[in-house]
């Protein structure tokens, strides 16, 4: 039944309507909007930086299945839109909504006024300026739709007003409207068309050597069962990037582990091997195909995706599924031939086993100071059973995929698509998307440098993770490039002013902010640091001390 409210209230009733229950900011920014939802249960999460509240709105969406929303007022708009380049390349529905200065103050030189536009046309799918009351449903409405359909990517709305608060005080009657469908993520799941699926079956009956590449599409659709039984039909390992990695627990059968640039050596050499490839929701990246060397040229290729423009972008005359892929998975799977390539899996087991006997070296390891490695093992043996967990980028990202192996079909696995220190606030914004969930944060010292004070939002919400930090006193993923730019130099020299840092302890640091930190030298101590985090009711930080400069192993990639 319309009712007359004011657009403060409007706001607050929108975002109710679509099941938002956390909204992250920073002041700022829509004062009159926050005061009118108090009613509404949402929990307004105040960070410490605009990038902070970005990544929790990016991690609250990953878990919740939900759009995330974040906001900031016009001073912090370029901030914010920085924070949208990992949900963006993470395919994360996040709604960033920022205050703008009204028309008049426009062009004029107003307070640290800039052009928002040109700063989130790179990094959302959708950008629109609300300068009148009657355009904020429309445009909150069409910013979720666009958010959650296809690809889910973030989406920013530009409010009138220095803190977006220009209109919010004005007046309306309103209905207040959502579409049901928007309130989570994939909106829709499209259907593929029967010839397309026809193609495919007949690829597969021609192949010996099949294998399927999970990726980040397949996640987002929960297609691991379907793709389970696709495996076990037409006989084809199951291998998955970083971005499915837990789309499949580590024993079971079909699984063969990781590959790319991120991945393992084992899955690395099923690709190259495979006389077919079967990518499921993969924009067939660097990382994945390892700088498109795998599969080899002229490899027949099927690539199901929901996103038509993906399907053949760096391949041509691929096999194009347009569906959603759970669907179509569902769909081949049930017109398909059973087949038996015992072969072929026999050859991807050794491969997977050859892996295997090597990474347990570091997993198994003993070494004071700390082998990463064997913080991974324990992080396997010690992860509850439905677990989530978040790792920064760089070595972060390849300690843990690699190493960390999940063995319980709830847990949960969600990797930074490339920005440093996104790990720790996406974390927390998880927690806030799944509150009954035990929720870790895997993150070296570099990357946990970057947003150290949302320790005390943690603190201050009562937002329980675990954060591991891999503290080897450095940066260690440049060392290798920056020793080969050091090549012939005269010795001594100033390296270290490079990628070295101070030794820094990062549990008197949690302790400091009233959180709970401890120290681990040995391995044998991590689990009982472990069970102490957990057993603590606050946001717990445990300070690994590990090799300097360890060396993440890289996997095998082809000539």
């Amino acid at each position: 039944m319309p009712q007359k409210m004011t657009g403060a209230r409007l706001f607050g009733q929108i975002l109710k309507s679509y099941g938002v229950s956390h909204l992250f900011f920073m002041d700022a920014v829509l004062r009159r909007a926050l005061a009118a939802m108090e009613d509404t249960g949402i929990n307004r999460i105040l960070g410490h930086s605009e990038k902070g509240v970005a990544y929790m709105a990016d991690g609250y969406a990953r878990t919740s299945g939900r759009p995330g929303v974040c906001m900031a007022q016009s001073v912090g708009a370029a901030n914010l839109a920085s924070g949208m380049q990992d949900p963006f390349l993470g395919h994360s529905p996040v709604v960033a909504i920022t205050g703008r200065h009204v028309g008049t103050m426009q062009y004029r030189n107003a307070y640290q006024e800039v052009d928002h536009q040109p700063l989130y046309t790179a990094v959302t799918k959708f950008h629109g300026k609300i300068d009148a009351l009657e355009q904020m449903q429309q445009l909150m409405r069409q910013a979720f739709r666009e958010a959650t359909t296809g690809t889910p990517r973030p989406v920013h709305l530009d409010m009138a007003g220095f803190t977006g608060d220009a209109i919010t005080h004005l007046e309306g009657v309103f209905d207040v409207l959502s579409d049901d469908a928007h309130t989570r993520y994939p909106a829709f799941r499209p259907a593929p068309d029967a010839q397309a699926v026809q193609r495919a079956v007949a690829a597969i009956a021609k192949s010996q050597k099949p294998v399927i590449i999970a990726d980040r599409g397949a996640t987002i659709s929960d297609a691991g069962a379907a793709l389970a039984k696709l495996a076990e039909k037409i006989g084809a390992p199951v291998c998955a990037t970083p971005d499915a990695k837990a789309i499949l627990t580590e024993n079971h059968p079909v699984f063969y582990g990781t590959m790319g640039l991120y991945g393992r050596t084992g899955g690395n050499h099923i690709v190259d091997e495979a006389d077919l490839v079967i990518y499921c929701g993969s924009n067939t990246s660097d990382h994945t195909t390892g700088n498109y060397k795998m599969p080899k040229d002229g490899t027949p290729i099927i690539q199901i995706d929901i996103d038509a423009v993906e399907i053949g972008r760096n391949y041509s005359g691929v096999i194009g599924v347009l569906a959603d892929v759970r669907t179509a998975v569902e769909a081949i799977t049930t017109a398909a031939a059973p087949a038996k390539h015992d072969a072929w899996l026999a050859t991807a087991k050794q491969h997977v086993e050859a892996w295997r006997t090597e990474a347990n070296k570091q997993r198994n390891s003993d070494a004071v100071p700390m082998n990463p490695g064997r913080i991974c093992r324990e992080l396997t043996e010690l992860l509850p059973k439905d677990a989530i967990l978040f790792a920064d980028t760089g070595f972060a990202a390849l300690w843990t995929n690699t190493m960390v192996w999940f063995n319980h079909p709830e847990q949960r696995y969600f990797r930074a698509a490339g920005s440093l220190g996104w790990s720790f606030p996406a974390s927390l914004g998880g927690k806030c998307g799944a509150p009954d969930k035990p929720v870790f944060c895997f993150t070296g010292d570099g990357g946990f440098y970057y947003h150290l004070p949302e320790l005390e939002t943690a603190r201050r919400r009562g937002i329980k993770t675990v954060t591991i930090v891999n503290n080897n006193k450095c940066l260690a993923q440049g060392l290798k490039n920056l020793s080969i730019a050091y090549t012939g130099s005269p010795e001594p020299n100033r390296k270290d002013e490079c990628y070295e840092f101070l030794e820094t302890d990062f549990a008197k640091i949690a302790r400091a902010f009233d959180c709970f930190g401890v120290v681990v030298d040995k391995p044998q101590d991590f689990k009982k640091a472990f069970e102490q985090a957990m057993a603590s009711d606050l946001p717990a930080v445990i300070d690994c001390r590990t090799e300097f400069a360890s060396q993440a192993p890289m996997p095998w990639m082809p000539a």
